[in-house]
């Protein structure tokens, strides 16, 4: 034990019925402890009682018990975690002492059904080992985020450069507009004095000029009012041929958008059914499995007592044979009632364990199926809600259609109504001048006219003036635009490569840990374990993937010294066991587990010879605060005395 771990709190465990254990305590001393014993004797359940408290539901209840607790204290902390069984379903409860199992269940607890040490010996999948303690799809979340956010920039600077080339028409139309007005007033000046001097020369009486002001007021008026009356419908027109182009363009996307794909969404739903049916009937036969796999395993244990003993009394009437086959080593066989070794048994089991993986791992192919097929039918539900809602603005347009079609028969109206009053008014201003205000009257009427184009000419230029700096200002935001896309797109290509950069560097964590490992046991035709990132077609579901893998390489070794590629296909059955051990040991260190798991458990290291696990434990020392090992009693003897031990739970 180091100094450092002298320093440190002891752990102290209470179990209620976990695995084969109906209650006990124990207490741990930082450091190594070594759980020294035969098999069924109530170690693995001990080590996942600690997995339990841990956060794990990688654990079994007790056969006979529908509850199951375990309470850890460290130092003045103390965590707890209840497992409840209802309708042969677990379901824990509590405050572990991990927020997140993940980790510790891949890296940590290493016994022999842990999930890192079978996909080896099993072929799966790597990657997806190492790299599910990594946060990968909030990186994928960010990208679609980016992607999106470059979309909408990339939009916006299309409109400006659309924009752009409206910008010399309009200030072409803004010069064209001061030439004019500046003619105008030129005019009007010129009307204005002609009308001075001619007023000066002509004699009429106050209330006749008055009378024929207010007619030529009242003709401004009109003339003001049909010019807003125009500009309106102007303004209508505009509004309607904008509704128009709108309708045109939604009628080419409803055009180019499928069906409504109601009669695939139903097929696919089908499908949905059958696949969920399909995999609650294996999940029925996973529960019914894993119910014989934890009587087995509760028989193996010794804790249902009363039925081995039935079974004993049956068989052997004078109890001496079964005394002897007893002290052999050997147990009551619970489906026909006769003695065999423990070890068979025990292989029966583990060719349960093999199916109840195998049934897991066809459970998992449903699921990505499943996932697909919903995932497609989302797609096909957003295309149906994209169709509707084009269907849906459409109608919308067409009454916003015949409001302005509505809107601009009243203004056109509107318009000759007023062209009607103003000839009227026009008659009369003719009806009231004679030969000597015929000059005068005719020279006001022309002022009048000027007035009115000029005030035209005025509410043009506004207009256009309005446009341009409006136009201006969007111009300006360009360059700020440009600038935010090329960050988001450098953002995206850094998210891209991240990813890349992870499974790279986790490659070469696993690859320099394994070498470490390895060297430190020492096989001497076993050269090295590395893993390689290379790019492969894979199926998703249904579909074909480009996806990057993680490949196990192992260079072996022959008596001469020469090397060679092999695959873990070719390995024998321990040293697939080695391999995987040595991978899932990798991963603890090349993760860090230390840093947040304070346990760590071995189990099933009988492929690994008593001289070996002394180096391993002695190595591991160093990194884990409570590292629990469950051993033979052979293999306990090699180990160092300095270790705890314990030897009855």
């Amino acid at each position: 034990m180091s100094v450092e771990q002298q320093t440190k709190e002891k752990a102290s465990i209470h179990v209620e019925n976990i695995g084969g254990i109906s209650e006990t305590d124990v207490t741990f001393s930082p450091g190594v402890t070594i759980l020294a014993g035969r098999n069924a004797t109530n170690r693995t359940s001990l080590l996942q009682a600690i997995m339990a408290v841990c956060g794990s539901d990688n654990v079994s209840v007790k056969g006979d018990a529908d509850e199951a607790y375990v309470e850890l204290t460290i130092g003045e902390e103390t965590y707890t975690r209840t497992l409840s069984r209802h309708n042969g379903v677990v379901s824990g409860d509590g405050t572990p002492h991990l927020e997140n199992p993940t980790l510790a269940d891949l890296f940590a607890f290493l016994l022999e059904s842990n999930e890192a040490r079978r996909a080896v010996a099993l072929g799966e999948d790597l990657r997806e080992l190492i790299m599910r303690p990594v946060d990968t799809e909030e990186i994928q979340a960010e990208i679609s985020r980016l992607v999106a956010e470059r979309k909408s920039l990339e939009d916006e600077l299309a409109e400006i450069d659309s924009l752009k080339g409206k910008l010399p028409e309009l200030e072409s139309e803004r010069t064209r507009l001061e030439a004019q007005i500046e003619e105008k007033k030129e005019a009007l000046e010129a009307k204005e004095q002609e009308i001075e001097t001619i007023d000066a020369d002509v004699e009429e009486s106050r209330e006749e000029k008055e009378k024929f002001e207010e007619t030529l007021d009242k003709l401004r008026g009109k003339r003001s009012s049909l010019d807003d009356v125009r500009y309106d419908l102007e303004t209508e027109q505009e509004s309607l041929s904008a509704l128009k182009q709108e309708q045109h363009e939604l009628e080419d996307e409803s055009q180019s958008l499928p069906d409504a794909p109601v009669g695939e969404i139903k097929d696919i739903e089908s499908d949905i059914e059958r696949l969920r049916g399909k995999k609650q009937t294996i999940e029925s036969e996973l529960t019914e499995l894993q119910s014989i796999i934890r009587f087995n395993e509760e028989m193996l244990n010794g804790t249902n007592r009363e039925l081995l003993d039935a079974l004993s009394a049956e068989r052997d009437g004078d109890g001496s044979l079964t005394d002897k086959l007893l002290e052999a080593d050997a147990t009551t066989c619970w489906t026909c009632g006769s003695a065999v070794e423990t070890d068979q048994i025990t292989s029966t089991v583990s060719q349960l364990k093999d199916l109840n993986r195998q049934k897991i791992s066809a459970t998992n192919e449903i699921q990505s199926d499943l996932d697909e097929l919903k995932a497609e039918r989302s797609s096909l539900q957003q295309k149906q809600q994209q169709r509707e809602r084009v269907e849906r603005r459409l109608a919308e347009i067409e009454d916003e259609i015949e409001d302005r079609n509505e809107s601009i028969e009243t203004l056109r109206e509107r318009r000759e109504a007023l062209t009607e009053e103003i000839e009227q008014i026009e008659e009369t201003v003719d009806d009231v001048e004679d030969d000597s205000y015929s000059e005068i009257i005719e020279v006001h009427r022309e002022a009048n006219q000027l007035e009115y184009e000029l005030g035209k000419l005025e509410n043009d230029l506004e207009r256009v003036e309005d446009q341009i700096s409006t136009l201006e200002s969007r111009i300006r935001e360009r360059d700020s635009l440009v600038s935010t896309r090329e960050s988001v797109q450098a953002d995206i290509e850094e998210l891209r490569t991240k990813i890349e950069r992870i499974e790279e560097e986790a490659i070469e964590g696993f690859n320099e840990h394994m070498d470490t490992v390895l060297s430190m046991l020492d096989y001497a035709n076993i050269e090295r374990i590395w893993l390689e990132r290379i790019e492969r077609e894979v199926r998703e579901g249904r579909r074909k993937v480009q996806k990057s893998v993680f490949e196990l390489h192992v260079i072996r070794s022959t008596a001469s010294g020469a090397t060679y590629e092999d695959t873990v296909d070719h390995l024998s059955e321990s040293e697939r066991e080695v391999t995987g051990l040595v991978f899932a040991l990798a991963g603890y260190l090349a993760h860090d587990v230390h840093e947040t798991v304070s346990f760590m458990l071995l189990d099933s290291l009988e492929a690994i010879d008593s001289e070996r696990i002394a180096s391993l434990l002695e190595y591991l020392d160093d990194y884990s605060e409570y590292l629990v090992v469950a051993l033979l009693p052979e293999d306990a003897a090699a180990v160092s005395d300095d270790y705890q031990r314990i030897t009855e739970i």
